[in-house]
């Protein structure tokens, strides 16, 4: 049960980023500032939206980061006990 559920929230983050439509995630200011530095042919403006979608997904890469080993880490294993048939005293 565990392992479909984790394989169903893998195939829909993967489904999220692979469908996503083209957006632009900058502010007034910096749109404004990306948009004259194009028309005027400065390539380094250009970068600033790619820049501002780095900073964008380095959070949500290391949540999914330290979901991943928290989930490794404190899963539920199998354990068989073997322990000795005989009589237990808690005095």
């Amino acid at each position: 049960m565990m392992k479909k559920t984790f394989t169903f929230i893998l195939f829909s983050i993967a489904c999220v980023f692979l469908f996503s439509a083209n957006v632009q995630a900058q502010c007034a200011m910096c749109s404004i500032n990306a948009e004259q530095g194009v028309k005027n042919g400065n390539t380094v403006s250009a970068g600033l939206n790619t820049g501002v979608l780095y900073l964008l997904a380095i959070p949500y890469l290391m949540a999914i980061i330290v979901g991943v080993v928290w989930y490794k880490k404190f899963r539920k294993k199998n354990v068989e006990l073997n322990m000795k048939k005989e009589p237990f005293h808690l005095n």
